[in-house]
């Protein structure tokens, strides 16, 4: 096989890194790296399974990759190809399909890969998926996604993410220190902490997620930590007591509600009540009023009634969140939830979507609102659109300004003025106070 290659990763910040580690290995054996409209020699697809658009925009990449090179090796990977290799098989001009665990082996593969009218399928079943393949974002010098721990026990009803990456599992607290430290001297300044249930590391070894961040603090190369994603069950006083205090970790955590009304909850196997959520909310305000909280939640889960719609828009609306991500639910095979009854029509769900998506607005506004007149830490990135570029503070409100070199992978001390029509911050500072 020629030695050029394009990847394409779907959905999350885990993929993100995943892909890197793909991209990483590839690297090493002599393939070139492309743009995907460059018509690469060969094409990796790193699919999410967690929405029915995932599953189809998947089809949609591979038709793409094929016009930009008609002869082009065609390899899916991901959630997707784990859950469901014969469908993908079906696509046409897709080459080969790699599984959870084959995914990390794709050099070994590629050897005996070769144009046939069958698809190549390999992949072992998710029970025999026990290896933690470690991984960071690779690209952005500014920002950088590392995959601290993957898989999940939960199974909460609505989910196949168990079924398409496993058990949960980490590396330990040492060998996560040392790629830290690695990748810092590439000059990265935030490192966002990614996982499937990533308040679930280090539980298989007798370790804990808090121990991990008190280890992490003490790295001086890195300016920045993010927090991506943590079940409110296991986001403790004490995780939300150090971030309080500490220089490095950001007044930012991403918690996931799903439902604001306890009987939903209770059918989607979530394993805590709004009384809980509330009360975590309620706890990080006092620690860190300036902190910001993003929120995820489902609409339209079967048995969703009007009332308990309401009962979410009502208990989000009270909340003191930032802003929100909102999710129509989409019927996943192999689910709990695939089998209940009192299926909410996709026009309400799509109703209820809207309603969420507009308070989301108009949380996110009153949240940049309260900033205004503050001073904050700008990490500016290189991207440029139309003559501005822009970065996002410790407490994540994006801040734009003109583009200038000089700023890039900076940190800049701006005093926040004013929410521009493109919903952006703009503001004022020094060039005397940057830190590089």
């Amino acid at each position: 096989m020629r030695s050029s290659v394009s990847l394409y990763t779907l959905g999350c910040k885990l993929n993100f890194a995943e892909s890197s580690t793909i991209a990483q290995q590839l690297k090493k054996n002599g393939f070139e790296r492309k743009q995907f409209h460059e018509g690469a020699d060969l094409y990796v697809i790193n699919t999410c399974s967690v929405t029915d658009h995932a599953d189809r925009k998947c089809k949609k990449v591979v038709n793409e990759a094929l016009r930009h090179n008609p002869n082009a090796y065609i390899v899916v990977v991901g959630c997707y190809a784990q859950l469901k290799p014969e469908e993908i098989s079906n696509i046409p001009g897709v080459d080969m399909v790699l599984g959870a665990a084959e995914k990390f082996q794709l050099i070994d593969h590629l050897h005996s890969l070769k144009k046939e009218e069958k698809t190549r399928l390999y992949n072992a079943p998710i029970k025999d998926v026990n290896d933690f393949v470690p991984g960071f974002s690779e690209g952005d010098r500014t920002r950088m996604f590392l995959k601290v721990q993957d898989g999940c026990d939960y199974f909460c009803s609505f989910c196949t993410i168990p079924l398409a990456r496993g058990k949960s599992r980490s590396d330990n607290i040492q060998n996560t220190i040392q790629q830290v430290k690695k990748v810092s001297e590439d000059g990265v300044k935030e490192v966002v902490l990614t996982g499937v249930n990533l308040g679930d590391f280090g539980v298989q070894r007798g370790e804990t997620f808090f121990e991990l961040i008190q280890e992490l603090d003490q790295i001086e190369s890195i300016h920045r930590y993010r927090i991506s994603s943590i079940e409110p069950n296991l986001l403790t006083n004490e995780i939300i007591d150090f971030v309080s205090k500490s220089q490095k970790f950001v007044p930012h955590f991403h918690i996931p509600l799903q439902s604001g009304n306890d009987e939903i909850l209770q059918r989607m196997r979530r394993r805590y009540l709004s009384d809980v959520y509330a009360s975590r909310v309620a706890y990080i305000k006092e620690k860190m009023p300036h902190c910001c909280i993003g929120v995820d939640v489902i609409v339209g889960f079967p048995g969703e009634s009007e009332e308990h719609f309401l009962d979410t828009y009502n208990f989000i609306n009270e909340l003191d969140v930032s802003y929100l991500h909102v999710f129509p639910y989409s019927e996943r095979a192999n689910t709990t939830a695939k089998k209940m009854k009192d299926v909410v029509p996709v026009k309400v769900r799509g109703e209820r979507t809207t309603m969420l998506r507009g308070l989301s607005e108009k949380k996110k506004r009153f949240f940049y609102e309260q900033q205004l007149n503050s001073t904050r830490e700008v990490l500016f990135e290189a991207e440029e659109k139309g003559g501005k570029m822009s970065g996002f503070t410790d407490n994540y409100v994006k801040v734009t300004t003109n583009y200038d070199p000089l700023l890039v992978n900076t940190l800049v001390p701006v005093t926040l003025k004013m929410i521009n029509d493109e919903f952006l911050v703009e503001g004022i500072f020094d060039y005397a106070e940057i830190r590089p």
